[in-house]
């Protein structure tokens, strides 16, 4: 059996630690006020020597195995653990060399699962880089001096980003609102650790200041966070590169974390293409794929990232090299009738106008504001209803939509699970019909909504199915 490296050590008390103090720190900030201060560093040594003597004892207790058939892992203090997760059961392994693992050529091996449940799923947080891809060989069933060198011979499809593609993507991520909400969140858990002569010189400064100063601050504000944005952009995605195997995709990413990321091509159940509302007048997009089961990538949204910003035009291309089976991009959609524009435009604009409602009978000033945004959220109705559409193209559904950024998936036929129509009486009347294209991935699954069709295009719909 073998043991994790002595440096795992620090990762779990890193781990400890950081998920305790966020559970402490709103009252921490609440009761510094009242006299607690003066407790803060007892509870912090306190919590710091538990980590440790946990730390140590976990290290001590894990220890793992791989044989032929399966990864035997034995870990807990108290209660112990064995766990065996056959070869057949696993369905990527990931290398991802964190900024604490590199300067000590280490990696941290992640190991996913059929299935969506986090307990089956593996990781070694600390092992020597060449241990961590002796590891991921032996999971695989590669022989290194055999199937792995062959491998590495032969020449594999592959695409990297360049420099002036990662600024673009920065810069158009959108990524500025997201940044500004969390300096906003910091603030105000802070706020109460902020003396009221400091909101008194800050208040007086600002009424001293000429209108064109504020505006030159603001800009210069927005131009940081904007740049920040763009800075974690190349951080992220910093020497990203796609390379296409037999039967996976390995995807390489980060400066700071360097992460190899392998998606097998038989768990693709879609691939999609969005285009944000800050990259389509551009004509730039990201691609993505829906990954069944647990997602690749642990991102917050339903997919996993395959490109992050390319040129629509040539969106084809890089398919036609990378998942030929996904290439057939159409340029036409059978769209929603006009007179499904109304529907669309409702559903769009039914709670902002709830809210212009209520904002006047209540908070007279606020109405103006909402009512601008129900305004904005009307336009983003017709947009809606302007994207929306589908084709079909021999095996493969196209299913185009819109919610705030154009999407358009590319679903084999042998990858959609169930397909549902619906129509009420008003449908009935118009002749419409709305059609839901459900297809695997985390959890509930992933479905995708056509709506407001003429009948006899759902019918189409069905009958390909």
């Amino acid at each position: 059996m073998s043991k994790l490296h002595p440096l795992a050590i620090l990762f779990n008390i890193f781990k400890s630690v950081r998920s305790i103090m966020y559970g402490l720190l709103p009252i921490i900030v609440l009761a510094i006020g009242d006299g607690f201060f003066k407790y803060l560093f007892l509870a912090i040594g306190a919590i710091l020597v538990i980590t440790i003597v946990i730390g140590v004892l976990t290290w001590l207790r894990f220890t793992y195995e791989v044989t032929d058939d399966e990864l035997h892992i034995k870990q807990g203090i108290l209660v112990r653990k064995d766990r065996y997760i056959s070869k057949n059961r696993i369905q990527s392994i990931d290398l991802t060399q964190g900024i604490f693992h590199r300067p000590f050529g280490l990696t941290r091996v992640d190991i996913e699962t059929a299935g969506s449940d986090k307990d089956v799923d593996a990781s070694l947080s600390a092992v020597h880089l060449s241990e961590g891809r002796r590891v991921k060989n032996e999971l695989k069933g590669l022989v290194e001096t055999g199937e792995t060198k062959t491998e590495a011979e032969k020449q594999y499809p592959k695409r990297t980003i360049t420099n002036r593609s990662l600024f673009i993507a920065g810069a158009t991520s959108g990524s500025i609102g997201i940044i500004i909400g969390l300096f906003g969140l910091l603030f105000s858990q802070l706020e109460n650790m902020i003396p009221d002569y400091v909101y008194e010189v800050g208040a007086e400064w600002l009424l001293a200041q000429a209108i064109i100063t504020l505006v030159v601050l603001a800009i210069f504000i927005v131009v940081f966070l904007w740049l920040l944005g763009i800075l974690g952009t190349f951080i992220k995605y910093g020497s990203f590169q796609i390379t296409r195997f037999d039967d996976e995709l390995l995807i390489t990413r980060g400066l700071l974390e360097k992460k190899q990321m392998t998606i097998p091509l038989k768990r693709i159940q879609a691939v999609g293409i969005e285009e944000g509302l800050t990259r389509q007048p551009f004509g730039l997009a990201t691609v993505y794929v829906v990954i069944a089961g647990g997602e690749i990538g642990k991102t917050a949204d339903q997919h996993t990232l395959l490109f992050p910003i390319l040129k629509k035009r040539d969106i084809s291309a890089f398919l036609g090299e990378i998942l030929p089976e996904y290439n057939h991009i159409p340029d036409e959609f059978h769209r929603p009738p006009k007179r499904a524009i109304p529907y669309y435009i409702v559903r769009s604009i039914t709670l902002p106008v709830l809210a212009v409602i209520g904002s006047y009978l209540f908070i007279p000033l606020l109405w103006v504001y909402i009512a601008i945004f129900a305004g904005a959220m009307f336009i983003l109705g017709y947009f809606c209803y302007r994207d929306a559409g589908y084709t079909i193209k021999g095996r493969q559904l196209m299913v185009q939509m819109r919610r705030f950024s154009k999407e358009t998936l590319i679903i084999p036929h042998n990858r959609v699970q169930s397909v549902d129509f619906k129509k009420h009486f008003l449908h009935r009347k118009q002749g419409l019909a709305q059609a839901k294209v459900s297809i695997l991935s985390k959890l509930a699954g992933r479905h995708l909504w056509v709506k407001e069709l003429e009948q006899h295009h759902v019918k189409r719909i069905s009958d390909w199915i």
